[in-house]
């Protein structure tokens, strides 16, 4: 396990506190000093005083005194244990804050492609994981490990200069526990980490099922599902059982080694009393450290496992961490250069996953200001073009420039800034329609929100709605219909007034009188605006400037819609096989 990059990542957010970590320890230390060492030496004395076989003049002015420092002490270490957790608890409620913001910007760095291959609840669990992994981590090394090297420390300490034999005995058999303990902890780490995989892939799996709910309904998945879901769980029901059975087993063995030591320091205590050697309150103290020393060495081989399992939940967002992002920003990016909007692709090559090509030695243009569809059967390459574009993929060979200015030379929120563009399943936040429509012009005025959501006909529902433009749209925008949807995207890139407008089947979920109505709000949306279309429906494209025909990742034919279908080649096919503006 990467012990050193778990800690790394922690350590970049905690030494931003690292003076409240600091103080954590001092303060907690003084704190197990005051209450787990100096208070039993108190009640030894006490101990002793009241024994004596001849009580001295002074045995009441003694006592009171005693009673006095017990009283001192313990008001201090009170006052250490509320002081000791204010800055823990500062302390962690920072460092978490940062982890968060910390896995949210690394997550963020990653490519879309990087989100397509990870189920979201599986990467929100992880996240979780990663932080509250932290809190636990924390709370292990601050209450467990370092009050249990106080402890010893100090019961070592007070043993080596009063009774050398016990301190001795005690010493030896802290090394044994403790190396036993190690050993079982390496060996339960791998249950562990096993445990943690099958508890993701439960939570993947449920997050999945959730979000397909329809799919589930319609295709009458139900039982299939609860079937599938019960073979995920009872993976990870196996697994979390076979750790939990190895950790009794660990408990067993340490409640072994606790019991033969705690029987071997009775017959050497009595021994020791019996010969004068100890007086009777040393020998309730010397009892009284056992049960506190053993209380913390067992609290010590639990907290180790419980270490490791939170060292174990949290390797997976660490994993993804160093996971370099497949999509990279260049190290000294230009300045965008972007206006105009003069597109070309030269020499192009790319293939997914080093597999089967789909542009092969590609070519394309697109003029300023021109209007141009790409038209072809599934497959051909056309969304492939803008998600290269749009540097969703980055392209094998060749360059792809913008107004003389190669992509991959800026930024990709560049490069995207200057892009308009719009999917063909428009994804909204669980926000209002509002900060939807907003969101790519977060400054905009209500007027600019209103005067796009007209032009894009979605006015007309939006005001329909119980509260209107407040109104949340639900998880993904599911509370809308698929066009009511679209519609609501396409105002979206209106507000963003981009040089370059991308729709890919960008009014596929309308009917055809709100797409005759888009149509004309397209009209002026792409005037003096380098736009790219991609649709399946011919009537979306047959006014454009140049209709482009893919066809195997190649330019099978462009013109007009006229001159197409005047070639009577591919794209005559096509509009031949369409009824209504689909294919057939």
């Amino acid at each position: 396990m990467p012990f050193k990059r778990i800690f790394h990542y922690y350590w970049l957010q905690t030494k931003k506190y690292k003076w409240s970590f600091y103080f954590t320890f001092i303060i907690y230390g003084l704190a197990v000093v005051f209450s787990n060492i100096l208070n039993p030496i108190l009640y030894k004395k006490i101990i002793d005083a009241v024994t004596q076989k001849i009580p001295s003049g002074d045995l009441k002015s003694d006592l009171f005194f005693i009673l006095f420092e017990i009283v001192i002490v313990v008001v201090s270490y009170q006052i250490l244990y509320r002081l000791g957790d204010y800055f823990i608890i500062n302390f962690q409620s920072n460092v978490i804050r940062e982890i968060h913001n910390d896995t949210f910007k690394r997550l963020m760095n990653n490519s879309y492609i990087f989100f397509s291959n990870n189920f979201s609840g599986s990467l929100v669990a992880k996240a979780k994981r990663f932080a509250s992994s932290f809190e636990r981590l924390t709370d292990i090394i601050s209450y467990n490990f370092w009050f249990t090297i106080v402890q010893l420390a100090g019961v070592f300490i007070v043993l080596f200069i009063q009774v050398p034999k016990i301190g001795l005995l005690l010493f030896v058999w802290s090394i044994i526990y403790i190396f036993i303990t190690t050993l079982f902890i390496r060996k339960k780490i791998k249950y562990d980490l096993l445990e943690a995989e099958a508890d993701s892939k439960v939570t993947a799996r449920f997050s999945d099922t959730i979000s397909n709910i329809l799919n589930i309904k319609i295709f009458s998945g139900r039982e299939r599902e609860k079937r599938d879901f019960g073979d995920t769980t009872f993976d990870e029901y196996k697994k979390r059982k076979k750790s939990g059975l190895f950790g009794n087993f660990e408990s067993a063995v340490q409640a072994f080694l606790m019991g033969t030591f705690q029987l071997a320091v009775l017959y050497t205590m009595v021994n020791l009393w019996l010969d004068g050697s100890i007086s009777t309150g040393m020998l309730v103290l010397i009892q009284t450290f056992m049960f506190s020393v053993f209380d913390h060495l067992w609290d010590f081989g639990k907290s180790m496992t419980n270490f490791f399992k939170s060292l174990s939940n949290a390797k997976e967002m660490v994993d993804i961490f160093d996971t370099v992002p497949d999509i990279l920003d260049p190290q000294n990016p230009e300045t965008l250069k972007i206006k105009e909007g003069h597109i070309v692709f030269k020499n192009v090559f790319f293939k997914y996953n080093d597999k089967q090509e789909v542009l092969s030695n590609f070519n394309f243009e697109i003029k300023p200001g021109e209007g141009v569809g790409l038209v072809g059967h599934s497959g051909v390459g056309k969304s492939t073009i803008t998600k290269l574009l749009l540097r969703f993929n980055d392209i094998s060979e060749g360059t792809i420039t913008i107004d003389g200015q190669n992509i991959k030379n800026i930024t990709q929120d560049d490069l995207r800034s200057a892009i308009a563009y719009v999917p063909q399943e428009p994804i909204l936040f669980h926000r209002s329609i509002r900060e939807n429509i907003a969101y790519s012009k977060p400054d905009a005025t209500e007027e600019e929100i209103i005067n796009v959501a007209k032009k894009a006909h979605a006015h007309e529902f939006i005001i329909k709605l119980p509260n209107g433009y407040d109104t949340k749209v639900g998880e993904r925008g599911i509370k809308l219909s698929g066009g009511e949807r679209q519609r609501v995207a396409i105002a979206r890139a209106m507000l963003k007034n981009a040089p370059i407008i991308v729709l890919d089947e960008a009014t596929s979920s309308l009917d055809s009188v709100s797409e005759s109505y888009i149509h004309d709000a397209f009209k002026e949306l792409m005037k003096d605006k380098t736009t790219l279309v991609i649709a399946h429906r011919l009537s979306t494209v047959q006014e454009m400037d140049r209709i482009i025909v893919l066809s195997e990742g190649k330019i099978a034919e462009q013109g007009t819609h006229g001159d197409l279908l005047e070639k009577k080649s591919v794209y005559a096919d096509l509009w031949e096989h369409q009824t209504g503006g689909f294919l057939k």
